[in-house]
């Protein structure tokens, strides 16, 4: 079957999620698909951020305890909101902090040595500052990284075999923390195996949900999952720079954070002023300091339209796109020296596609200055995010068609084959 613009804009008309578009600024003449990297505003997310600021002008002080959406309760209220995306009771999740931040935390938590364990295990593809992080607790435990952090290999450069992490869950590992979902090539993760395993030798695992989390479903509950965390502003469309958030398994709480702060406090007790933490009995006791009210507003509007639209269809559809682009691309682009990164079967492949091509940096740049905003990861790597809740067929098709004027004409030489400050 030939792929074409008809077909495209029949699967549109047949799209269950079709109606979420007009809910975000979409400009026309522009193909958006770098939402795994920055997700759009949606006009529900701009009213929230709105109605916070409005709140403040009308409460002062008072916003902490009156309005709708009470600042000293919003961590643990967005918490409950974002506890289904991931599988998770609502008192297991809190918003709160930044991605690293959040890691920090967790990993001074969770990770205790001692005896022969000392040892974390991660991957070789993971991003970056997940192993700055592991480096820097590592080093303030008084341990040498290079010896005590062990990264599993990747046997081509863009995804990890499952076996080989395992293999490397030694009786020498303390703690464990791996993506769910690989930033470059897309590949999940079999976290539920993955879990089973570690837990088999005693070892506490955690995952980094920041490109999975609004995209694919999870069940960290059922999966016996120790902890999470994740950004917002990708999948989640919560602002640049949004609040992030982070898991910790029931069965956990009680435990006394590796960092501690004011916010950490039991809710009752945190206005007693006293110089001996109490700790909250849930998630909240991860939270460091003060809400970001301003930086967490935007997620309110945005986690509506997840609970409305229902993360189950957002992977269908999701699924969809990334296949329509796949075969697009092998039916378009077969002469062009393209080569699909990203895992193929729809159990491992996330929610982008990635190409590669030597001209990669260059490719992007002429895409962009076409319309279309892809992501260009170095060396030679191109990340293509169709979104569910906002793009459609149509623009896929639009996309490869381009792509393919771009390689037949030769345009992308106009260009520099090299990253800009931001990729």
């Amino acid at each position: 079957m030939t792929l074409t613009r008809e077909y495209a804009q029949q699967l549109d008309k047949e799209d269950d999620l079709q109606s979420f578009r007009d809910e975000f600024y979409v400009q026309e003449d522009v193909v958006y698909l770098d939402g795994n990297s920055l997700g759009l505003l949606s006009k529900r997310a701009e009213k929230s951020l709105l109605s916070i600021l409005e709140s403040w002008k009308k409460y002062g002080i008072d916003g902490w305890t009156s309005g709708e959406y009470p600042w000293f309760y919003l961590s643990e209220t967005l918490g409950s909101k974002m506890a289904p995306l991931v599988g998770a009771k609502p008192n297991e999740v809190i918003v709160s902090g930044s991605t690293t931040v959040n890691m920090h935390q967790l990993v001074s938590t969770f990770y205790q040595p001692e005896g022969k364990k000392t040892k974390i295990l991660a991957d070789e593809l993971n991003f970056p500052s997940d192993i700055y992080v592991l480096q820097s607790q590592l080093k303030l435990k008084g341990y040498d990284p290079s010896e005590h952090l062990i990264r599993v290999k990747s046997l081509d450069g863009n995804t990890l075999c499952e076996d080989d992490i395992i293999e490397q869950m030694t009786d020498e590992v303390a703690l464990i923390v791996l993506p769910s979902v690989l930033y470059r090539s897309g590949q999940i993760l079999n976290m539920k195996r993955l879990t089973e395993e570690a837990h088999k030798r005693n070892i506490l695992i955690g995952f980094d949900l920041c490109h999975s989390i609004g995209s694919i479903p999870h069940a960290l509950d059922e999966w016996d999952v120790d902890f999470a965390f994740w950004c917002t502003y990708k999948h989640l469309n919560g602002g640049p720079g949004s609040v992030a958030a982070l898991y910790v398994n029931e069965k956990h709480f009680g435990k006394t954070p590796g960092l501690a702060g004011w916010f950490s406090s039991h809710k009752e007790k945190q206005f007693d002023m006293e110089h001996t933490l109490t700790p909250a009995l849930d998630a909240g006791a991860y939270q460091i300091g003060t809400p970001h009210i301003l930086s967490v507003a935007p997620l309110i509007g945005s986690l509506e339209i997840f609970e409305e639209a229902g993360i189950e269809k957002i992977r269908k559809k999701s699924l969809q796109l990334t296949q329509f682009m796949i075969d697009l691309i092998k039916q378009e682009l077969n002469e062009y020296g393209f080569t699909f990164g990203n895992p193929l079967e729809d159990e491992k492949r996330g929610g982008h596609i990635f190409l590669e091509h030597q001209e990669a940096a260059r490719i992007c740049k002429a895409l962009k200055d076409a319309g279309v905003i892809p992501d260009f990861r170095a060396p030679n790597g191109i990340r293509l995010a169709p979104v569910a809740l906002y793009n459609t067929f149509e623009e896929v098709w639009r996309t490869v068609q381009i792509l393919k004027d771009i390689m037949k004409n030769e345009q992308y030489k106009k260009y520099e084959n090299k990253r800009e400050v931001v990729a």
